[in-house]
């Protein structure tokens, strides 16, 4: 009796399931009635017109503390799950058992924007939570009652409950605007109960101590206090179903959906998902059940027994051999939970779902269910008739899950732990679903022209037209692209801008009203329809006119002509227009004799290199002295002329003469005096000044002289 009453507070061995059903399936956007059980939202605004579930089931096996490999399940009695499986024992290992039956159930809807569900549904859920699995693991591998054995403080629990539920759910679509879509949702379930137990350990401790002298005098000392309810007596296998067990409870939804291209779409469009991004959340399983008759014992386990005292007695028994109080149990709560889902719709049929699943339900309260924390992320292909998902999921106890599931017209079969099942020999948890049911696809509404009006409701179903007029095109009698809805001028054709109608021209001037700032005044389209001015009246417009205030000549752009020496000589005339002159000389200075004397006598001066046409370096002043009144008398043109005395060669006083005047004439040129001015000659010695009979005779034919010419 003794393995029996240690085995007690360690629960033996228990698997569980997650309690996220359908795993993968729930966000097809043709899971139909079932869809409601996870979001009574998703029913609104469906893809069906009706669906109805013939029958569907889903279950799954998991934990953290066996790892196993689904291959060496199947091997049968040649597989010894107990001694062949991986254990991962903690201080703190959790079991969980779920199944969900979902019997006849249908959806349909009601009204454009409404639908209605009922669905029947079996469920069974249980928690084990906080066993110490290395305490677990030696006491099922080598418990041995010649041994003294202690076990420390425990603290697990055991929530087990099975329930029946029949539901009703409503969704409306609630928002519906361009891009903007929300509908929401709620279910309410009357819950049957079936059958409910609990147990919770509150601090217990136990000791062993084995007499080998004497066994009768083996003894158990116990400490702590061990919780104990529900519908029946833990060791009694006579069952009896109480109909009065029962209770209420509801699921809340919202799915909001993102439709960036809502204006591809129709109202009649319901055969086609419209969503880009579809966002959901829904609190599932408010609620409790009351289990009528049920009682509650709470046994203060205080004490030390003897093996004589325990050996012939059951567990119940054992227990109650402890201080016990009785009450009525407590109700049991539903394995209350949040979901939150995001669907991306990112190529054509391909989506991506993310999705968690989170418990709301206190792990430490009293006959109180939870789910199994979860968060998964889905790659799925859907059609109408076909789809295809990939669930892979992240779950509390269970670790990684890879999986797959499709969908085939009436048939759907899944599981989210398939692939990593296959591959793995540590696999914590199996899960399946399966399901038939007998779909209604919402059908493709008539519209031949593709106007978004159907063919029955259609004036012109041949030809796309808006509603406005009734399916058929407005008319353009005039063509000029103005409708004639909106045609001011409907038998007149005209621009847009003038609302059909043609733009006028009142004073004739080529330039539109529209256009023209002067309507009653012709002028040209450059000067936007308005004459130009020619404000002092010279006769040149204003347009052109450089001084448009002061009279002045056309040819001047119509500015008067200036005389800026005031010499008499308007500037366009004078070639000296900054310099006073004479109306007979252009506007320039006259030359005087005496300039031309000063002229020649700085000339005289000019000396040369010895039978050379290169100046000597005391001449280059004298030149700088000639360029500067050459400047001063710019309409006036000289000859310069070069001399020679008799000496040497009279062909070669030639060609010097003709050299050195020329190298003078080079010098100013490349001072500033225009080339055109100039002229050089050379006269060699055939027009002496003075005797070359002496010096003083020579030095003065050896000359060059400046000569007016004009």
């Amino acid at each position: 009796m003794k393995n029996k009453i240690i085995f007690l507070f360690v629960l033996t061995s228990v698997l569980s399931a997650k309690a996220q059903s359908y795993l993968g399936y729930y966000y097809d956007n043709y899971a139909g009635v079932q869809s409601a059980l996870y979001n009574p939202a998703s029913i609104a605004d469906s893809r069906f017109k009706a669906d109805i579930n013939l029958t569907s089931f889903s279950a799954a096996v998991g934990n953290d503390y066996y790892g196993f490999s689904v291959s060496d399940l199947m091997k049968g009695g040649d597989y010894d799950f107990e001694l062949q499986s991986k254990k991962f024992p903690s201080n703190s290992n959790n079991f969980i058992v779920n199944a969900d039956i979902m019997g006849p159930s249908f959806m349909f809807n009601i009204a454009p924007k409404h639908a209605l569900a009922v669905f029947t549904r079996a469920r069974s859920i249980v928690n084990v939570r906080n066993i110490d699995g290395d305490l677990f693991n030696k006491l099922s591998s080598d418990f041995d009652a010649s041994q003294d054995y202690s076990i420390n403080s425990q603290n697990f629990s055991v929530v087990g409950n099975a329930w029946g539920e029949l539901g009703l759910s409503y969704a409306a679509v609630i928002l519906n605007k361009n891009q903007h879509f929300l509908k929401g949702g709620l279910s309410l379930k009357y819950l049957q109960g079936i059958g409910n137990a609990y147990m919770k350990a509150n601090n217990v401790s136990l000791a062993y101590d084995n007499n080998s002298d004497n066994p009768t005098l083996n003894t158990l000392t116990t400490t702590g206090n061990l919780t104990y309810g529900g519908s029946q007596e833990l060791e009694n296998d006579d069952y009896e179903f109480n109909q009065n067990s029962n209770g209420f409870g509801a699921d809340l939804g919202f799915v909001y959906e993102y439709r960036p291209n809502y204006a591809n779409f129709s109202a009649d469009d319901k055969d086609l998902n419209k969503y880009k991004l579809r966002f959901g959340v829904s609190v599932t399983d408010i609620g409790s059940i009351t289990y009528k008759d049920a009682t509650q014992r709470i046994h203060d386990l205080n004490g030390t027994r003897t093996e004589e005292q325990f050996e012939e007695l059951s567990s119940d028994e054992y227990l109650k051999t402890f201080p016990t109080t009785y009450s009525d149990a407590k109700k049991t709560s539903l394995p209350t939970a949040i979901h939150t889902n995001i669907d991306w719709n990112f190529y054509k049929k391909f989506y991506l779902n993310l999705n968690s699943d989170m418990s709301l339900t206190s792990k430490t309260a009293l006959n109180s269910n939870s789910i199994e924390n979860a968060v998964s992320l889905t790659p799925r292909y859907e059609v109408k008739w076909f789809s295809f998902y990939l669930p892979l999921s992240y779950m509390q106890y269970s670790d990684f899950r890879a999986g797959f599931g499709f969908r085939a017209g009436p048939l759907f079969l899944g599981s989210g732990s398939a692939i990593s099942n296959l591959i793995s020999d540590e696999s914590k948890g199996i899960d399946v679903h399966l399901g038939l049911k007998l779909p209604i696809y919402q059908g493709k509404k008539k519209d031949k022209d593709n106007d978004g009006i159907l063919d029955k409701l259609d004036d012109c179903p041949e030809i796309a037209g808006p509603i406005e007029n009734k399916g058929c095109p407005w008319k353009d009698t005039d063509n000029d692209t103005v409708l004639d809805k909106d045609d001011k001028c409907p038998t007149i054709a005209g621009p847009v801008q003038n609302n059909g109608c043609p733009y006028e021209d009142t004073d004739k001037d080529g330039t539109l009203d529209k256009d023209d700032k002067c309507i009653n005044e012709a002028g040209p389209a450059e000067n936007n329809g308005c004459p130009y001015l020619d404000t002092d009246k010279d006769g040149t417009l204003d347009k052109d006119d450089k001084c448009p205030t002061v009279t002045g000549e056309k040819d001047n752009s119509g500015c008067p002509w200036l005389d800026t020496d005031e010499d008499g000589t308007l500037d366009k005339d004078d070639k000296c227009p900054a310099v006073k002159g004479t109306i007979a000389n252009n506007g320039c200075p006259e030359i005087t004799e005496a300039v031309m004397k000063k002229l020649n006598d700085y000339a005289k001066t000019i000396l040369f290199n010895s039978a050379k046409s290169t100046f000597q370096q005391q001449t280059y002043p004298i030149l700088q002295s000639i360029t500067a009144i050459l400047k001063e008398y710019p309409s006036s043109n000289f000859s310069l002329e070069g001399h020679t005395d008799s000496d040497g060669a009279t062909l070669a006083n030639q060609t010097l003469s003709e050299n050195r005047a020329a190298a003078v004439k080079t010098y100013l040129i490349e001072n500033g005096i225009d080339s055109s001015r100039l002229v050089s000659v050379g006269f060699g010695e055939s027009k002496p000044i003075a005797k070359n009979t002496t010096k003083v005779g020579k030095a003065l034919n050896r000359r060059v002289e400046v000569k007016l010419t004009k």
